[in-house]
Order: C-alpha cells, then structure tokens, then sequence
C-alpha cells in the first residue's frame, strides 16, 4: 500500500514505496480532465513538457508556452514549444503553441489570448517557465537579479493577473506555481533565484485568499528534478557535484502526476497550499507560524532585548540550513 506518514521523517534511506507489484495497476482516466483548458509556461521540456503531454492524455486541451530560450533567458526558438505539441497531436491529445515569453503584461496578456482563441476558455495555469544566473551575492549583478526576478516572480504575477479576470468571471479556475525549495529553506549562489522563488509563495497564497470568493484556487509546487535549468549548476565543489548526483536520479515526468491531480475537481477544496515532489515523494510544507513569543509591561529597551529576547529566542532559531540538509535522506 501508499504508505503516508503525518509526523515523521524518513531516516536516509528509508523509504515510503509503493509496490506495484504487491498492488492493483492504477486505471487510467483519459477523461479527468476532459473540457478543460490548461496553459503550461516553459512547457517546452522538462517539467512543463512532461505536465503538457500527461494533462493531455488525460483529456485536457493544452496551450504549450515556451519562448525558446535558454536556461539563462537568452535567444529564443520556437522549435521546443512546437515539438511537445507534435507529440501531444501525435497521441491524439489537443495542443496549441504560444511562445510569447512571460516577462512583461503585454506577453502575458497575448498568452492568454493565445488560450481562449484556440480553445474559447481557460480553466488552469501552471506557472512553471524559469531562468538561472547563479552567482555568490557579492558577485551578483544588477542583470543577474533582474532576469531571474522578471522571469520567475514577475512574469508569475503578469501570467496570473490575466487570467485572473477570465477565472473570476467565470467562477472557477485553478493555478499552480512552480516554487523552489532555493527559496523555502535556502541554497548557496542563488539570492536572486530564492527570492523570487519564495516570492511565488507568497503570491500563490494571497491570489489564494483573494480569489476564493470566486472559486479560484491556487497552489505551489517545489519540484525536485534534473532538468536543463538545474543541468547548468556548476560542478565546481564537492557540494554541487553531491547535488548533481542526486537531482539526476529525479526525471523531471516524476512531478506530473501530482500537478495534474491538483488541476481536477476532486482537488477543488485544496488553495493556498506548499507541497514538493521528489521522485516518488510528495510532501506538503508547513507554513511560517509564530514559534515563540516575549512579553513585558515595563516595554522593551535594547539592553532587555539583548539581556532577555534574544537567550530565549536562540534554542527555536532555524540555522543556515541548505535544501539538502533539510532533505538529507535518498529519493525514494
């Protein structure tokens, strides 16, 4: 059976499995999402393509987004977009390609045009187009901040804001962002990438609470994959080699299946959640919550708060963890 486990952690090399052959083959349903209309930016490989091709074999009518550039936002090409509609068109799937790139409201307005002039609505949109410029922060430049935040924050909030007015007004609709572990617990040579990361999560829950009158639900995904963005991490440490090696054992199809259950109706309960996908494992994050308070009716000075706060803050205070020592055990 699944095994699904509410408290505790996996010891490395634990695992939760499911065998399949100890278990019935899950039935395919080439209807669940059948009439839905479902946008996917960056969908062009990787995660987007492997979310496009699996939303479609299950009866959804796909608008495949990619400029075309590279992991670095530079160039573009249209062939990326095209090819993952071919083979959505191939398996018999509905598909279209748009490949305006997401960072500026003008693009973002021409992609959702893009969406209902094919297919006359628009029921889902997957946020998942992303650019890296990794560098240590003292080295990083003003190019290198403002690339990765138009693309991964920015062009989150344009894609969002217009399909907002067409979910709004027809009392239904569903996002699903793409967010980073980078950005919820930490990582070396990525402030820009982390900030815009946990920028998108913080966006995704407050689109979550502004529309909910609507119906309009919205969620996050941090996957864990080896992709041609994470390809371009350099292998110039023994912490990055480690990283590489284990993001390799992670194919980027892996994250589909949870994206395309959180797109149907049984899933029209669940707003404003973090969840990770990694490899066989999904897990849902915990949010910021007050750990620990002091109070006083004299008021505070700095030498009560140096005297007295800070001694009794120290042993809840989250240390300078990275990604991989929060999530020290194996891929299952």
């Amino acid at each position: 059976m699944t095994n699904v486990s509410p408290t505790t952690w996996p010891r490395r090399g634990a695992g939760l499995v499911k065998n399949r052959t100890e278990l019935e083959e899950d039935k395919l349903d080439n209807e669940l999402l059948k009439g839905k209309v479902v946008l996917v930016t960056g969908a062009g490989g990787g995660i987007g393509a492997g979310i496009a091709r699996l939303a479609a074999s299950r009866g959804a009518m796909v608008v495949v987004n990619d400029l075309g550039s590279s992991p670095f936002g530079e160039g573009a090409d249209t062939g990326p977009a095209q090819r993952v509609v071919n083979e959505i068109r191939a398996s018999g799937g509905q598909a279209v390609a748009s490949f305006h790139s997401i960072a500026s409201w003008e693009n973002a307005q021409k992609i959702i045009g893009d969406a209902t002039k094919a297919f006359g609505r628009l029921d889902v949109v997957v946020n998942n187009a992303g650019v890296l410029r990794d560098k240590i922060f003292h080295k990083m430049t003003e190019d290198d901040w403002h690339t990765v935040l138009d693309v991964n924050l920015n062009g989150y909030f344009y894609v969002s804001r217009a399909a907002a007015t067409i979910f709004k007004e027809q009392e239904s609709g569903c996002f699903i962002h793409m967010s980073s572990t980078t950005g919820l617990i930490g990582n070396l040579g990525q402030a820009n990438y982390g900030a815009a990361k946990l920028g998108v999560a913080g966006l995704s829950k407050c689109i979550a609470m502004d529309m909910a009158r609507s119906n309009v639900r919205s969620n996050c995904i941090a996957p864990f994959a080896f992709t041609r963005m994470t390809g371009t991490i350099p292998m110039d440490t023994e912490e990055n080699r480690r990283r590489l090696s284990v993001l390799q054992l992670m194919t980027p199809e892996k994250i589909a299946p949870f994206a395309v259950s959180l797109m149907t109706d049984a899933a029209r309960d669940i707003t404003g959640q973090i969840f990770a996908v990694r490899n066989n494992e999904i897990v849902l994050f915990s949010q910021p919550r007050p750990l620990r308070t002091a109070q006083t009716s004299d008021g505070w000075t700095p030498e009560t708060c140096v005297n007295t706060v800070l001694p009794a803050f120290r042993p809840s205070m989250y240390k300078l963890d990275r990604s991989s020592d929060v999530f020290t055990w194996d891929p299952f």
